[in-house]
């Protein structure tokens, strides 16, 4: 019985199809198909990476040897006020 219904179905859509150019090419369900999945695919990884980021820590430690000449004092040009 399935293919009753399809048939069923097509006789249908004939009639919009004969309105349609038969020189345009359309991607169809094909196209559509690998659409949505490709889409979905792109879901998934985001979904993916936000869980991945959300696991890192961006916190930096602060480097000792960066920080022993800037607090010093010694010879360091000020910003100039005036």
């Amino acid at each position: 019985m399935p293919d009753m219904t399809a048939s069923l179905a097509l006789t249908h859509l004939v009639p919009l199809a004969k309105e349609l150019d038969k020189d345009k090419v359309t991607p169809g369900v094909l196209g559509f198909i690998v659409f949505a999945v490709m889409a979905l695919a792109v879901w998934g990884l985001m979904k993916s990476m936000n869980r991945h980021m959300g696991k890192v820590d961006f916190k930096e430690t602060p480097d000792a040897e960066a920080e022993a000449p800037a607090s010093s004092g010694a010879g360091g040009a000020s910003p100039a006020k005036g």
